[in-house]
């Protein structure tokens, strides 16, 4: 920890002073996301931290540590209730579910292993997602298998994704989806079904994200999972409409696309906000944020590590972009989130039949947003 903090003070503070004061802060640990630094000095570290979001903006940033016995963490995801993560022990690609205790005030108090999952696939793990439902788990490897379980531990079914390569694999923020990408230039989506009893019904393929020229290193759902951002191996990004009557043959609709710098030789990470208005993308050592308002670049953060971004993602409100490589998670308020939001309301206010209530509400996001990039020597 003490190294961590002297190469953020003597490195990436004097890199990241140009995006002051937008930037917040940093939580120094060993971070585990896709990549392990396997040296024999980080074999110490085989640990995973929880952070409280409660002190981002404090001096100090109170972490509860986790030591992950022989092993190291390759996925990890919490439950749906956040009382409970599972993660995948990266060399033996074995499951673990921790439990958290808390305290009164939410604080986490400790962290105890629950149990062990059987051996989830033959090649590595580079996907774990579960529903929020608590109906099912998936696990996806680098093959192209696929794995759907209930919440102890049984297979409830495995299928191919036909992709040459499995890149990411996630479950949507809805639970009903388990989405896919790899080396074939598309993003396929398959539906998971129960009975009416709840027991596990089957897996039916509903939909295909389609128009990339090249793998597709990740993808991003919104909130309610309508919306979902792509992004290839050459910088490509394409921004997708799921809310379509796929049961009756509807095709996802593009709805906007663009290109961006990449480095094709480090696998991108893609975020999409919550409310679908802005897009991350982290390449090598830059995070880029694209209006979604607009298709346009509207921020280039550079240098942010001296390695590669492993990992890019929003906040459950929106309000903040974090970005997880080497030793450290970079959070930095999504000022882009708030030109996108001012631009969205215009947009909306400009149309005829909207109620005093609606208005003084847009009204309200235009005038707090403005204040907020003012405050920041940001233009609106």
């Amino acid at each position: 920890m003490d190294e961590a903090a002297r190469i953020l003070n003597k490195t990436l503070v004097p890199l990241l002073s140009n995006y002051l004061p937008f930037f917040i802060t940093v939580l120094l640990g060993w971070i585990i996301v896709t990549k392990y630094y396997s040296d024999d000095k980080n074999q110490k570290h085989r640990t995973i931290f929880i952070w409280t979001t409660k002190s981002w903006k404090d001096k100090t940033h109170q972490n509860v540590r986790y030591n992950v016995e022989y092993d190291h963490a390759s996925v990890i995801r919490w439950s749906p209730d956040s009382k409970a993560f599972v993660y995948n022990r990266a060399t033996d690609n074995q499951l673990d579910v921790c439990k958290i205790q808390k305290k009164p005030d939410g604080k986490v108090l400790s962290v105890t292993k629950s149990t062990s999952f059987p051996k989830a696939h033959k090649d590595d793990v580079i996907g774990l997602g579960i529903s929020v439902s608590g109906k099912f788990m998936m696990t996806c490897s680098s093959a192209t298998e696929i794995a759907v379980w209930d919440l102890k531990g049984n297979e409830l079914h495995r299928f191919d994704s036909y992709l040459i390569n499995n890149y990411t694999g996630k479950v949507s923020p809805c639970g009903n989806f388990i989405a896919v990408s790899g080396f074939a230039p598309d993003v396929k989506l398959w539906e998971v079904c129960f009975q009416k009893t709840g027991e596990f019904k089957q897996v039916n393929p509903v939909l295909q994200l389609k128009g990339h020229e090249s793998g597709v290193f990740d993808f991003s759902f919104n909130a309610d999972s309508t919306q979902v951002a792509t992004i290839s191996k050459h910088g490509c990004w394409r921004l997708f409409n799921i809310k379509v009557e796929y049961n009756q043959g509807e095709e996802p609709k593009l709805i906007k696309s663009g290109k961006i710098k990449c480095d094709d030789s480090t696998k991108a990470s893609i975020a999409l906000s919550p409310d679908g208005q802005v897009i991350a993308v982290g390449s090598k050592d830059s995070l880029t944020l694209v209006n979604v308002m607009t298709g346009a670049v509207d921020k280039v953060i550079q240098n942010i590590y001296s390695g590669g971004i492993q990992k890019v993602a929003f906040d459950a409100a929106g309000e903040y972009v974090l970005t997880c490589g080497e030793r450290h998670v970079h959070i930095f308020h999504n000022v882009t989130g708030r030109r996108a939001a001012i631009a969205a309301s215009k947009e909306k206010l400009s149309k005829s039949g909207l109620s005093t209530l609606t208005k003084e509400r847009l009204e309200g996001i235009i005038k707090t947003s403005r204040e907020f990039l003012e405050s920041m020597n940001e233009p609106c």
